[in-house]
């Protein structure tokens, strides 16, 4: 049973392109996962054959970093750094060296692929368990991606920082145009591998779908239309109110997880009023508040700390 809460919210056009905007990110990331996941397997095998020193295993298997630094590690990790630092398309940007395993880098193309994206990724062990941010990070700042457009994937990233940081969670149809523009034209990049061709096209129905529902006892929305989530709603046989529901609650999920990082400090202090905001939302809307409990909890704790 669709809860009457979420007709409401689907009611607000901006709150809707909120929604249908994070869920295309949802398909890219997807659609990126089995390309990014060769592409590294094919850099890591290529800084093996090139470098023998980069083949031995780390002299004591517990060089790890402290903090975001990587010091006082083996000769061979040190090597593993410097490598990795060689092959940043941004030198001077900040590595987080924190996500890694340094002497997993012999092994593990993916803790290679970790030293290219932003924080918290430290127990990510794949390609399938990262989100957008992640692999679109990795794609603008490993040069084994030189044939993707550095310009095009920092605006899809500046994009998707836009829509996942907006306090209110809702966005206007000028910024979905300019959105679905640029989603456009990475996405071309990627015609030939067949699981990004699947993802352009799901984009594309997802950005043409209403988003509007109906449900008895509550006044009818302006528009009915859901052409563009029969096949989703066949292939899970779910009805298309509980499939926006899941595409909600998981694009709600992400957004939890990045503010409610494991370390509270930075939480609190980083994103004060985006974890107000969401706070607010989800105690205003009681089939969120349910759903989400343990999170506002969290939330709420995270506020009333001294």
């Amino acid at each position: 049973m669709v809860r009457k809460e979420l007709v409401l919210r689907l009611n607000d056009r901006d709150y809707k392109n909120w929604l249908k905007a994070g869920r295309c990110l949802l398909i890219l990331k997807e659609g990126l996962h089995p390309f990014i996941n060769q592409q590294m397997k094919a850099f890591h095998r290529d800084l093996l054959n090139q470098n023998d020193l980069l083949r031995k295993p780390c002299h004591t298997s517990s060089c790890k970093p402290s903090g975001n630094k990587l010091s006082s590690t083996c000769r061979l990790c040190t090597e593993w750094q410097k490598v990795i630092l060689r092959h940043h398309r941004q030198p001077d940007a900040t590595v987080n060296w924190d996500n890694c395993s340094p002497p997993s880098w012999r092994t593990d193309h993916w803790e290679l692929a970790k030293a290219y994206m932003p924080r918290g990724q430290g127990k990510v062990k794949g390609a399938n368990q990262c989100d957008a941010s992640a692999l679109l990070n990795l794609i603008n700042y490993c040069d084994c991606f030189l044939s993707v457009d550095g310009k095009l994937v920092r605006e899809v990233i500046r994009y998707r920082n836009e829509l996942m940081h907006s306090c209110e969670m809702r966005v206007k149809d000028g910024w979905m145009r300019h959105y679905q523009t640029t989603l456009k034209k990475f996405v071309r990049q990627f015609s030939h591998i067949p699981q990004m061709a699947t993802a352009g096209q799901q984009i594309d129905e997802m950005l043409r779908a209403d988003f509007s529902i109906w449900v008895s006892g509550v006044d009818q929305m302006d528009s009915v239309d859901l052409k563009g989530l029969e096949s989703d709603s066949v292939r899970t046989g779910m009805s298309s109110a509980e499939l926006i529901s899941q595409w909600e609650a998981e694009l709600l999920q992400e957004r939890l997880q990045e503010l409610l990082h494991d370390d509270d400090y930075d939480a609190k202090t980083q994103h004060p009023e985006q974890l107000t905001s969401l706070g607010v939302f989800l105690q205003a809307n009681r089939d969120l508040s349910v759903k989400f409990s343990a999170e506002l909890q969290a939330i709420n704790a995270l506020e009333t700390k001294d």
